[in-house]
C-alpha cells in the first residue's frame, strides 16, 4: 500500500505545528562557546509602536535565510532578537491614545505617563513576537533584549559617562531643529524638506539718522525680524559700502542694529543684496552672529508663539498669525516695499509634519569627527565591507561631512540623561549610578537632567550591549564583531553609522564585518506604500491567505541590491503554487513507495546504471547546489531563490518526474533505482529550499522515507555540497536537447491550436551529426511528452511544405500541418486576428500621440497603454509569421 499523504498542503496547521516544535527542541539556540565557527546577526530591533509592516517582513526573511543557511553549514549561529523603545515614535503614539480619552501626559505626570508607555510596550511587544513566530524566524528567543531593559540601560550609562570623561560629550547652547508639535529637538535626518510655494517680502529698514535713506532687505520670514540683531551687506557691494558700520532702525521694535559686512552670508545677486541677521532663528545667521559677536534674541517660545522679547502687540501670537499682523503693520507704516512669489525649501518634522523651527537651546552633543574618522579608516582597511559600492560611497560622504551629534531629546520616554545639576554650585555630576550629592561641593541639592537620550544612542550599542557589554561575557567574546548587519538603506546614517562609531569606541573593533542594505518595498506600480495611497500591506494578512513560506519566497525572489522591490500579488500567488507543486510532486513520489518502505542512498553501483535522464537530473542538482550556495554567499537572494525554483519546478517536477514514469511502471531494479534518484533529489532540494520555505520543507523532509538521516530536523541538517560527483555535461546536453525539441513541438501545437491528443509527425534539422543523434536518441521521450508518432532527424534537412517551424537550440523543428489542421480555416482566422490587432494598434498609437492624454493621464495609465501596444505588436508579428508559413 502506498505511503499516505494529504492531498492538499494546509499551511496554517503545518506552520503552527513546526514553530512550536522548533522552539521546544531549541534548534535556534546558540552556544556561548563552541568549536563551531561563530556567525552572528543582531536583528534590527522593531519599534514597539505597533505591528510589523511588509518592510519588517523583508528584513527578517533575508536574515533568516542567512542564518538558516549558515546553521545548516555547521556554524554556531546566533540571531539576536529584540525590540527598540523608539523614544519619539512611541511617546507620540501613546500621547495620541491618551488624547482620545481626553487625557494628556502633563496631567498624568512623568512617572505615571512612563508607566502608561510600559503598558503599551508590553502589549505591542507581544503582538510583534506573535508576528515573528508566524514568519518562522529562527532567532534565539532566550536571549531577547529590549533597549530599555536593565542590562542595556547600564550599557547606555557606561557609554555616556566614558564619552563625557574623554571629552567627547559636551553641553552647549546653540541653534537646533525644534519641533513645536512634540516639544523636542530633532536631528537633521529627522527633518523632512519640501519645496513649497511662499513669498519673499521686501522690507525697508530706515538708516539711523540717514536723512530718509532706507536699506531694503528681502525675507521669507517677516515674523523673525523682531529678533534681528544686524543687517549684513557684502563688503564689495558698492551700493552699500558707505553704510558699513552704521545702524538701521529695526521697524516695529524701537531698536537700532548695526550694518555689518559679511562676504560669507551675503549673495549680492539675491534680492536687494542686504540680508537681515537673526542669530536665534536661522542656522546661517547663527554662524554669522558668532563671526561678528552679535547677540542672539529669541522671539519664539517652544510652541512657536511670540515670546516676551517681542513687542507687546505680538506676544502670544502663533508665528504664522504674527507674520500676517507684522506684514500688515509694515504696510501701514509704508515699510513694505513689495512682495514676490518665492519657492522655498521648508523643513517639516518627520513625525508630526509640523514646520520645524530653528531655535536656540541648550543640548548635549557628541563630538563626532574623531569617532567618524575611525569608521572611515575601518572601511577603507576592509575591516567592514559593504556589499554595495554605492552605499559605501554614501557612507563615506556622510562620515566625512559629519557634524557633532545632538543626543538630547525633550521627552519622558527613553534613557534619562545621567547628569545631575547642583543647585548650590552649578556643577554637573555625570555618573553611571545615581549620586546622592554633588561630586564637587557635596550638596544634596542635585536634580537629574529631565531630558532623555536620542533613541539612536542606545540603538548604536545594539551589536555589543545585547551580548552583555560592559561585562566581558563569553557571548561577547564569541559573537563580537557580528558577522553581518542587514538593514534598510534609509537608516544607513541613523543607525549603521552610529553603531560603527560607538562600536569602535567602546570595543576597539568594528561592530560587524559585512553590511548589506536591503531595498525599499513598494507596491507593484513602484509607488511608496502609505496609508494615504491605501496600498499598505499587512504581512500577517498575507500569511493567513497564502502562508508564510509563499510570502518569504516572494520577498526573496524580488530582492536585488540597488533596486526597490515592487511587491506583486501575482508573484505571491505564483509562489504559493510553487509550494503546492512541491507538495504534489512529493505526494506522487510517495505513491510509488510502500508504507513502511525506506529508501537507501544512491550508490556507486547505481551510478553505472543510471539513465540519461537520471544523470541529467543529478547534474542539474549539482549545478543548483553550487549556484544557490554561491548566490547566498554574495547576498544575491533573487538569484538564489531562482536557482532553487528552476531546479524544483522545471528540472524535477516538469521534466524528470514525467520522464521517470515509464521506468516507475516497470517492476525491478530500474524502478527502484529511479525511486532512489527521486528521493535523493527531493532530499537535497528540500535542504536548498529550507532557508526560504522552512515550514513546507520541514514538513516534507521529515516525511521522506530515508534509510539514513543525518539530523532530526532540517534546521540542523547538513547543507548540500556540490562535490562534482554527478557532473555530467554529456547527459545534460542530451536531455536539454530533448527538452528543447519537446518545447518547440508544444509551441507549435499552441500557436496552431492542435489538440495534445493528436499525434504528430516531426522533422528536426540539426546543424551536425552529433546533434541529430541526440534528437534520435530522444525518440521515446518525444513520444511520451510531445505525442510525436513519427520522428525524422538529420543534418540540414529541407523544410517540408506547409509546415510550422520553431527553434530548439541550434536545431529547427518542423511540423507538417497539411492534414493536421484545416489550412483554409486557419488562414481566415489569422487574417481576421491580424485585422483586429491592426485596429487596436492604430487606436493605441493615436492615444499615445495625443499630447493632452500624455499631460493629464497618470504615469501608470500611460505605462499600461505602452505595454498593451508592445503586446499587440508582438502578437501581430507572430500571427503574420504563421500566416506566411501557411500560404
Amino acid at each position: 500500500m502506498p505511503i499516505e499523504m494529504p492531498k492538499a498542503y494546509e499551511h496554517a496547521a503545518v506552520e503552527k505545528k513546526w514553530y512550536a516544535r522548533w522552539l521546544e527542541d531549541k534548534w535556534f539556540a546558540a552556544a556561548d562557546t563552541s568549536d563551531k565557527p561563530p556567525y552572528c546577526i543582531v536583528i534590527p530591533p522593531p519599534n514597539v509602536t505597533g505591528s510589523l509592516h511588509i518592510g519588517h517582513a523583508l528584513t527578517v526573511t533575508i536574515e533568516d535565510i542567512l542564518i538558516r543557511h549558515k546553521r545548516m553549514q555547521g556554524f554556531n549561529t546566533l540571531w539576536m532578537p529584540g525590540t527598540d523603545h523608539a523614544g519619539i515614535a512611541t511617546q507620540m503614539v501613546v500621547e495620541r491614545e491618551l488624547a482620545k480619552e481626553g487625557r494628556s501626559r502633563f496631567e498624568l505626570g512623568r512617572e505615571a505617563f512612563v508607566a502608561e508607555v510600559w503598558r503599551w510596550k508590553e502589549k505591542y511587544h507581544a503582538r510583534i513576537t506573535e508576528q515573528l513566530h508566524t514568519l518562522g524566524v529562527s532567532v534565539d528567543w532566550a536571549r531577547e533584549r529590549f533597549t530599555m531593559d536593565e542590562g542595556l540601560s547600564r550599557a547606555v550609562r557606561t557609554t555616556f559617562v566614558r564619552l563625557y570623561r574623554d571629552g567627547l560629550i559636551y553641553r552647549a547652547n546653540r541653534l537646533v531643529n525644534w519641533s513645536p508639535g512634540i516639544h523636542t529637538v530633532l536631528s537633521d535626518l529627522e527633518v523632512e524638506h519640501k519645496q513649497v510655494k511662499g513669498s519673499l517680502w521686501h522690507i525697508a529698514y530706515p538708516v539711523s539718522d540717514g536723512d530718509g535713506e532706507r536699506l531694503v532687505v528681502a525675507t521669507t520670514r517677516p515674523e523673525t525680524m523682531l529678533g534681528d540683531t544686524a543687517v549684513a551687506v557684502h563688503p564689495d557691494d558698492a551700493r552699500y559700502r558707505h553704510l558699513i558700520g552704521r545702524t538701521v532702525d529695526l521697524p516695529l521694535t524701537g531698536r537700532r542694529i548695526p550694518i555689518i559686512a559679511d562676504p560669507i552670508l551675503v549673495d549680492m545677486s539675491f534680492g536687494s543684496g542686504a540680508v537681515k541677521v537673526t542669530p536665534a532663528h536661522d542656522f546661517n545667521d547663527f554662524e554669522t552672529g558668532k563671526r561678528h559677536g552679535l547677540p542672539s534674541i529669541p522671539v519664539l517660545d517652544q510652541d512657536a508663539r511670540l515670546n516676551d522679547n517681542a513687542p507687546a502687540a505680538y506676544r502670544g501670537l502663533d508665528r504664522f498669525e504674527a507674520r500676517k499682523r507684522i506684514v500688515a503693520d509694515l504696510e501701514a507704516q509704508g515699510l513694505l516695499v513689495k512682495v514676490e512669489d518665492h519657492t522655498l525649501n521648508l523643513g517639516y518634522c518627520q513625525r508630526t509634519q509640523v514646520v520645524v523651527e530653528p531655535m536656540l537651546s541648550t543640548q548635549w552633543y557628541v563630538v563626532a569627527r574623531p569617532l567618524a574618522d575611525k569608521c572611515v579608516e575601518a572601511v577603507e582597511a576592509g575591516r567592514t565591507t559593504f556589499t554595495s559600492e554605492e552605499w559605501k560611497k554614501v557612507f563615506f560622504h556622510w562620515m566625512t561631512n559629519i557634524k557633532d551629534w545632538c543626543i538630547s531629546r525633550q521627552l519622558w520616554w527613553g534613557h534619562q540623561i545621567p547628569a545631575w545639576f547642583c543647585g548650590d554650585c552649578d556643577h554637573v555630576t555625570v555618573s553611571e549610578t545615581d549620586p546622592s550629592a554633588c561630586e564637587r561641593c557635596g550638596s544634596a541639592k542635585i536634580a537629574q537632567d529631565p531630558d532623555v537620550l536620542d533613541t539612536w544612542f542606545s540603538s548604536g550599542l545594539w551589536p555589543f550591549s545585547t551580548l552583555g557589554w560592559p561585562d566581558d561575557t563569553p557571548a561577547l567574546r564569541t559573537f563580537y564583531p557580528n558577522s553581518v548587519m542587514e538593514t534598510g538603506f534609509d537608516i544607513l546614517f541613523f543607525w549603521v553609522a552610529r553603531m560603527m562609531m560607538l562600536g569602535i569606541y567602546c570595543m576597539g573593533d568594528v561592530p560587524f564585518r559585512t553590511v548589506y542594505m536591503h531595498p525599499m518595498v513598494r507596491d507593484e506600480r513602484g509607488q511608496k506604500m502609505s496609508k494615504t495611497r491605501n496600498n499598505v500591506i499587512d504581512p500577517l494578512d498575507l500569511t493567513k491567505e497564502v502562508g508564510a513560506d509563499a510570502l518569504r519566497f516572494t520577498l526573496a525572489a524580488l530582492t536585488t541590491q540597488g533596486h526597490d522591490l515592487n511587491f506583486s500579488a501575482g508573484r505571491l500567488e505564483g509562489y504559493r503554487n510553487f509550494g503546492n507543486k512541491i507538495w504534489n510532486a512529493t505526494r506522487f513520489v510517495f505513491m510509488q513507495l510502500d508504507e513502511g518502505q525506506t529508501v537507501t542512498p544512491l550508490s556507486e553501483a547505481d551510478g553505472r546504471a543510471l539513465s540519461v535522464s537520471d544523470r541529467w537530473l543529478l547534474h542539474s542538482l549539482e549545478v543548483a547546489i553550487a549556484e544557490t550556495s554561491a548566490a547566498l554567499d554574495r547576498f544575491d537572494f533573487q538569484a538564489a531563490a531562482n536557482h532553487v525554483y528552476q531546479f524544483v519546478w522545471s528540472s524535477l517536477c516538469d521534466w524528470y518526474i514525467e520522464l521517470s514514469k515509464p521506468a516507475l511502471r516497470e517492476a525491478g531494479e530500474g524502478a527502484e533505482r529511479t525511486k532512489r534518484v527521486l528521493i535523493h533529489a527531493l532530499d537535497q532540494a528540500l535542504r536548498l529550499l529550507h532557508p526560504f520555505m522552512p515550514f513546507l520543507s520541514e514538513e516534507l523532509w521529515t516525511r521522506l522515507p530515508l534509510a539514513e538521516r543525518d539530523a532530526p530536523s532540517l534546521c540542523v541538517a547538513a547543507w548540500p555540497e556540490a562535490r562534482g560527483r554527478h557532473r555530467d555535461e554529456a547527459a545534460a546536453a542530451a536531455c536539454e536537447q530533448q527538452i528543447a525539441v519537446i518545447q518547440a513541438v508544444r509551441t507549435i501545437r499552441g500557436e496552431n491550436r492542435i489538440p495534445p491528443k493528436q499525434a504528430l509527425g516531426v522533422v528536426v534539422s540539426a546543424p551536425d551529426a552529433a546533434a541529430a543523434a541526440l534528437v534520435e536518441g530522444a525518440a521515446s521521450g518525444l513520444a511520451l511528452l510531445a505525442n510525436v508518432a513519427e520522428l525524422r532527424a538529420g543534418v540540414a534537412l529541407a523544410r517540408p511544405p506547409k509546415s510550422a517551424v520553431a527553434m530548439a537550440g541550434a536545431c529547427q523543428v518542423f511540423v507538417p500541418l497539411e492534414g493536421v489542421i484545416d489550412l483554409g480555416e486557419e488562414v481566415s482566422r489569422l487574417e481576421k486576428a491580424i485585422g483586429k490587432l491592426d485596429k487596436d494598434i492604430e487606436k493605441i498609437v493615436k492615444k499615445l500621440a495625443d499630447e493632452r492624454f500624455l499631460a493629464n493621464a497618470p504615469a501608470e495609465v500611460v505605462q499600461e497603454q505602452e505595454g498593451r501596444l508592445a503586446e499587440a505588436r508582438a502578437a501581430r508579428a507572430t500571427y503574420a509569421d504563421n500566416l506566411a508559413m501557411l500560404r
